[in-house]
């Protein structure tokens, strides 16, 4: 079925991002937009995006066809439970973006039922909120829903065919596969880069002066909002720990390899590293990894 009505929670980056894209591909579609402050609208109306506008988080929900929740992912449970307090549509759909899965379905499942199947768009940048946002951000991201042996087939056809339009390729997993895959390569990645960044600069500051592209797209990532990655981390901290450590031992090879001069080994590691880099598909959006 095609929605009628969709309510987004969270007008920032991901959200602007959303709303700008259903204009351009679902423009029969009505959007509103939930906001903690009233002073999100202007942001909104600046964009260009029209929408309704709450700062009542169950008078954004009355009526929808689907509730996206674009707010960082410690505060949906709270949002969840007030959104379940409402009369919701018989058809009803819940998801969200966040970066994580196990915990959010956990949480989310037991307050909001079958209507709630999590997505996350691997779609996003350094940069945040609404003035950020793109109407192509979508445009060829991997989107990975989470299905639960609970989800109705008919809720997530539903989602699946919502991201296909938005222009995502879509991939499927559970919520704690999603997590594994996730912290390896979105955010074990941010991570590194954030470790890059203090080794190369936090006892010289002046040498940014000679940076080049390398040292910025290594690093880019690392420019991230430091609450949102930090709520991430405690999201996704035990596949997050087990990743670190391998870094660790990684980062503990390559130091002995150079330490030691050895050479041959060195090249050996650089090569097998070369090898895997050289699978990722050459056209990527950019993304939050």
């Amino acid at each position: 079925m095609s929605e009628r009505l969709l309510s987004i929670y969270g007008p920032g980056l991901l959200g602007g991002s959303l709303a700008l894209a259903l204009q351009d591909r679902m423009p029969e579609v009505k959007l509103r937009f939930w906001a903690r402050r009233e002073q999100a609208r202007e942001s909104i109306k600046a964009r260009g995006i029209e929408a309704e506008f709450f700062t009542d988080p169950m008078a954004a929900a009355a009526g929808a066809s689907l509730i996206i929740l674009c707010t960082p992912v410690e505060t949906m449970p709270d949002l969840a439970r007030q959104i379940a307090q409402v009369t919701l549509e018989a058809d009803c759909l819940v998801t969200d973006v966040g970066s994580v899965k196990a915990s959010v379905v956990n949480r989310l499942t037991p307050i909001l039922g079958s209507r709630f199947v999590g997505s996350h768009p691997m779609a996003g940048s350094e940069k945040t909120g609404i003035q950020a946002a793109r109407a192509d951000l979508f445009q060829n991201a991997a989107c990975l829903l989470t299905p639960t042996a609970q989800t109705q087939a008919s809720y997530l056809q539903r989602l699946r065919d919502f991201w296909t339009t938005l222009g995502c390729r879509l991939l499927e997993f559970s919520p704690e596969e999603h997590d594994e895959k996730v912290a390896r390569i979105s955010h074990l990645p941010h991570m590194m880069a954030t470790v890059t960044t203090l080794a190369a600069l936090r006892s010289d500051p002046s040498a940014v002066a000679c940076v080049a592209g390398g040292f910025r797209d290594t690093t880019r990532v690392a420019a991230g909002d430091p609450s949102l990655w930090t709520g991430i981390a405690a999201g996704n901290r035990a596949a997050l720990t087990t990743l670190l450590h391998e870094a660790s031992r990684t980062l503990a090879e390559l130091t002995h390899l150079v330490e030691t001069g050895d050479d041959e080994g060195l090249q050996r590691f650089l090569t097998e590293a070369k090898a895997l880099r050289d699978t990722v598909p050459l056209s990527l959006p950019r993304s939050r990894a």
